[in-house]
């Protein structure tokens, strides 16, 4: 029997890499599966990995009218011959982009996964146009998938669409988290001794560590000044992840205290960054906004306390005083006071330590995502697959 067409879309293929590994190799069994995104190279080396089929779109992240109405048309035309049984995106823009042409294209089956929305950090007519724009995808939507609980409150407060279109998969996520993966058990002591050393990192230094994007947007103004004003030569802020000054810049005072500081480590972005957690102490994560942050079950899984901003995804994963602490975002005065606690209170810290793994393999093991994401699409099928 032919398998039904199920086409996911993300803006860029990073997205894919990050958010979705693996989900779409697992769902090639139940589908013929089809993954769409910009950045050609890189998508075909990822649909390459994953068994699947890809399809090429010119999709920017910025706001770009003319080429957004040009990949709308492309999709419309290619959902319309290829007929697929659902089209499902994340990211803004391939949802806006992508749920419009399915909606012309009669794709019967439309969703789209919120996992973020920029609009929380905007003001005046762009949160205005993307607030509208948010409406606007929902509307072509059949069905729309908060990855948090936090931001299903926001979208049925802000109103943009029904409550009966949205639903949560499992406990929130949008990929889960593979734990068996995520574990420090094959970074023994001889191999943190060694990767801190690489690193220039001193053995007995308390490392903090952020991963992620290096933009205003996570936080990192307020970390940087945070870390600086602790003044303990015994810490170390390791920074993973790429800059991004043309989309969210740093300001130029924070650059310039992240390249003079001996003490903070910036590494760039790493494909694997499990080896960076292994030599840390603590996630520092104080992000403005999020879905379901995807770096903070990875740092509890591999056992890592979390220092987390009191935001939807945030303050779901992170119960304060049990496995993180959670403070107000966009205050250094509280990061900073609660990275002299982890660093400073070994009672807390190690009590902390213990509940982190356990809190997310009860709740948030990759493979349960993916079956209750399968079981949301097979309803939607005439017959199960």
């Amino acid at each position: 029997m032919e398998k039904p067409k199920l086409i996911r879309i993300t803006t860029i293929p990073l997205s894919l890499e990050k958010l979705l590994e693996g989900q779409l190799a697992f769902m090639k069994d139940y589908f013929e599966v089809t993954a769409i995104s910009s950045e050609k190279e890189r998508l075909v080396a990822y649909t390459k990995k994953e068994g699947v089929s890809y399809y090429f779109v010119n999709l920017t992240r910025k706001i770009t009218p003319f080429k957004d109405i040009a990949a709308v048309y492309k999709l419309y035309r290619y959902f319309s011959k290829v007929k697929p049984a659902i089209v499902h995106t994340h990211t803004p823009k391939a949802g806006i982009v992508g749920m419009m042409a399915a909606y012309f294209a009669r794709v019967p089956n439309r969703l789209h996964t919120v996992a973020g929305l920029p609009l929380m950090e905007s003001t005046g007519f762009k949160r205005s146009l993307l607030g509208f724009i948010e409406k606007l995808t929902y509307r072509f939507a059949t069905k729309v998938y908060p990855n948090s609980q936090g931001l299903q409150d926001f979208i049925l407060k802000e109103k943009f669409t029904q409550k009966r279109k949205l639903n949560i998969i499992g406990n929130g996520s949008s990929n889960g988290i593979d734990t068996r993966y995520f574990s420090k058990e094959k970074y023994d002591k001889e191999f943190q001794k060694s990767f801190r050393k690489e690193l220039s990192i001193p053995e007995e230094d308390f490392v903090f560590v952020f991963v992620g994007r290096i933009v205003k947007d996570k936080g990192i103004v307020e970390l940087v000044n945070a870390f600086s004003m602790l003044q303990n030569k015994k810490s170390t802020l390791l920074l993973v992840g790429p800059f991004e000054q043309d989309l969210d810049p740093l300001p130029v005072d924070t650059l310039q205290l992240i390249r003079d500081n001996a003490k903070i480590v910036s590494v760039g972005y790493q494909q694997d960054v499990r080896p960076y957690f292994a030599i840390s102490n603590v996630l520092v994560f104080p992000s403005y906004r999020e879905g379901f942050p995807n770096v903070v079950l990875q740092a509890l899984s591999m056992e890592l306390p979390a220092i987390v901003s009191d935001i939807n995804g945030c303050n779901e994963i992170v119960t304060h005083g049990f496995n993180g602490l959670i403070i107000p975002k966009k205050s250094e005065k509280e990061l900073q006071g609660a990275m002299f606690e982890m660093m400073n209170d070994k009672g807390q810290y190690q009590s902390l330590k213990q509940n982190t793994r356990t809190s997310i393999t009860k709740n948030y093991e990759r493979l349960e995502i993916w079956n209750a994401l399968l079981k949301e699409y097979q309803s939607f099928l005439d017959q199960k697959v």
